[in-house]
């Protein structure tokens, strides 16, 4: 159940993760403790309703993924059906189902995790803006060392996160790799020891959700994403040409510039879904 008094958001219906919404925050918890969390096909449509059910919720503003027990996630859980109808035209495979609704989020991601996340277990999470780990967190890119192939579109992010050959390093060997290597290598944004961690998540969530302007946060999450497509500046500029003008005329803008001046939080009262125009038309192809 939801904790903003009465939604349900179709959380009830879940039965791999749990839904629930407090303070702007909407919490997504991956909830198959007893397999260690372990990647369902279910697991993944419902990752994907819950991602979707967040980012059209006006009155959530930033989205936190995390799991229940000692693990996060420790990959595909060979036990169940793991990949469906191939041959449907519209199959998507089961990470992708994840990857892209928190892709085109106009709400920020964080991931805390609190184990060990292996394969698709931390695949599914390059999309998200912070990740923040227990200090006996492990991960794998391990999917050579299964005959497997990476997915969720891995093999974009991973490079745009570590670079190019540190992540040829990791999807190669296929090691597990400490958090701190993984912070080392800009692949995690901060760790912490276990007891801390979701308090740590929960204290950036309330930060970005009453401090950052969503529609702000809409434009500079996926913009930032769009951008690296291109080798040059240009895209950006035309952006730009698009973005400055409507953010001149925000009350948000007004706010943003008050509030500092008067020295007190903010209270923007803008959000992406009616505030924006749609950023597929702004964002370049």
């Amino acid at each position: 159940m939801t904790t903003d008094g009465g939604r349900s958001d179709g959380a009830a219906n879940y039965s791999t993760i749990t839904y629930a919404v407090a303070e702007a925050i909407a919490t997504i918890t991956l909830n198959r403790p007893h397999a260690r969390n372990g990647f369902t096909l279910t697991m993944a449509d419902e990752l994907g309703a819950a991602l979707t059910a967040a980012d059209r919720d006006d009155q959530v503003r930033v989205i936190l993924l995390t799991a229940a027990g000692d693990y996060f996630c420790v990959g595909m859980d060979f036990a169940e059906p793991s990949l469906g109808d191939t041959t449907d035209p519209e199959w998507d495979e089961p990470s992708t189902r994840v990857v892209r609704p928190m892709t085109n989020s106009n709400k920020p991601v964080i991931v805390a995790f609190p184990g060990p996340a292996v394969g698709v277990g931390i695949s599914m999470t390059l999309a998200a803006d912070f990740r923040l780990a227990s200090d006996r967190a492990r991960f794998g890119f391990v999917f050579a060392r299964r005959g497997l192939f990476p997915e969720g579109g891995s093999t974009w992010f991973l490079p745009q996160l570590v670079g190019l050959a540190k992540a040829k390093e990791w999807m190669l060997t296929g090691n597990l790799v400490t958090a701190h290597e993984a912070l080392a290598a800009g692949l995690i944004t901060s760790v912490h020891a276990p007891e801390d961690l979701l308090p740590a998540a929960y204290a950036l969530a309330r930060d970005l959700a009453t401090e950052i302007a969503p529609a702000s946060a809409a434009l500079i999450r996926r913009a930032l994403v769009a951008m690296t497509a291109h080798g040059d500046p240009e895209a950006a500029f035309a952006l730009d040409r698009k973005s400055i003008p409507h953010a001149a005329t925000s009350p948000d803008l007004a706010e943003g510039i008050s509030s500092f001046l008067e020295k007190r939080p903010p209270r923007f009262t803008g959000v992406a879904s009616t505030d924006l125009p749609d950023l597929g038309d702004w964002l370049p192809k």
